[in-house]
């Protein structure tokens, strides 16, 4: 299993449009997710600041995210949502959600 943080900061004037979109999120959007190896996949809030965790069970994550973005449901739940998001470091030329590094958890000495 590997585990996965990110973060990324929501645009003020879109905050409430992103959070009602996840109040009901599209359950095409959850099958695609569930079907690309991926659980326990949270949203967290504070501010203007969005973390994500999820951790990944599939074989080929690389080839599970070609799949998740290949599919038409996901495409269109990420044009809805994408406007309302900026990246965490003002000016960074990446996607939105900026991946972070592990830097400790519990149970593991060998970081």
């Amino acid at each position: 299993m590997q585990r996965h943080a990110m973060v990324c900061r929501m645009r003020p004037d879109k905050r409430e449009e992103y959070l009602a979109l996840h109040r009901d999120v599209w359950p095409g959007v959850e099958a695609t997710i569930t079907q690309c190896g991926i659980q326990n996949f949270s949203i967290y809030v504070i501010g203007d600041v969005l973390f994500g965790y999820y951790e990944y069970i599939g074989d080929d994550f690389d080839a599970d995210q070609r799949r998740m973005e290949a599919d038409p449901v996901t495409q269109e739940w990420w044009a809805r949502t994408a406007p309302c998001q900026v990246p965490f470091t003002e000016g960074a030329d990446v996607p939105n959600w900026q991946q972070l590094e592990e830097a400790w958890r519990l149970g593991r000495s060998n970081m």
